[in-house]
C-alpha cells in the first residue's frame, strides 16, 4: 500500500470511529504512520480527503453493476441488485459507516455526488424500465430510489447496530420482499 493508499485507509478508519469533527488531520498522519507534510501534498484539507474518500466508495460500487441482465426480469434484477448492495456492505462496514455520516453532508462536493450518480445510473434505468413497462409504480423514479435506499439503509443498521455476526438471511429475504411489494404496480 502506498502512502496515499495509507492515508485513505487511516482516515477512513478513524472518520467511521470517531465521526469527521473528533478526527484531526493529525492523527489521520499519525495512524497512517506519515507526517502532516505528506498528508497535506495530497489533500490540501480534510474536506478534499473526505472526498476522495467517497469518490472510492463509489467507484468501487460499480461492481454492483454485473448483476443488470437486460433479457432478465425486472424484479429478478430488482432483487439481484438489492441482495448485492446489501452484501457488498456487509463485506464492507467502513464504507457503509462513512457513507451513512457523510451521504448528505454539505462536506461531499457536487463533483463527488456526480461520481455518487454514475453509481447508480443502472438502478435508474432499471426503474424507468419497470415504470414503461407498468410494472413499477408510476411515481417519481427519485422516490423510488429513496425508498429503496431507506429499507437498504435501515436493514444495514440494523445488522451493524446488533452487533451481530451474520445478517439473517430472512431477515434480508423479507426486507427485499416487502420493498418489492411497496413499488410493484
Amino acid at each position: 500500500m502506498n502512502k496515499k493508499e495509507r492515508i485513505l485507509h487511516a482516515a477512513l478508519e478513524l472518520l467511521t470511529t470517531n465521526g469527521v469533527h473528533a478526527t484531526p488531520m493529525s492523527a489521520i498522519a499519525n495512524k497512517a504512520g506519515t507526517g502532516m507534510g505528506t498528508i497535506y501534498n495530497y489533500f490540501p484539507n480534510k474536506e478534499v480527503l473526505i472526498n476522495a474518500i467517497y469518490q472510492k466508495i463509489k467507484i468501487e460500487e460499480e461492481v454492483l453493476f454485473d448483476v443488470f441482465d437486460a433479457n432478465a426480469p425486472i424484479r429478478t434484477q430488482f432483487e439481484n441488485y438489492y441482495t448485492k448492495v446489501v452484501k457488498f456492505f456487509l463485506q464492507h462496514e467502513q464504507y457503509f459507516k462513512f457513507m451513512d455520516q457523510l451521504q448528505a453532508s454539505p462536506i461531499i462536493a457536487p463533483e463527488s455526488r456526480e461520481v455518487g450518480l454514475k453509481s447508480i445510473i443502472m438502478v435508474h434505468q432499471l426503474i424507468e424500465k419497470g415504470k414503461q413497462d407498468l410494472i413499477l409504480k408510476d411515481i417519481a423514479t427519485s422516490d423510488l430510489l429513496q425508498f429503496m435506499a431507506g429499507s437498504i439503509l435501515s436493514f444495514l443498521r440494523t445488522h451493524f447496530n446488533s452487533k451481530a455476526t451474520n445478517a439473517s438471511q430472512k431477515a434480508l429475504k423479507n426486507q427485499l420482499q416487502m420493498t418489492w411489494d411497496a413499488i410493484k404496480a
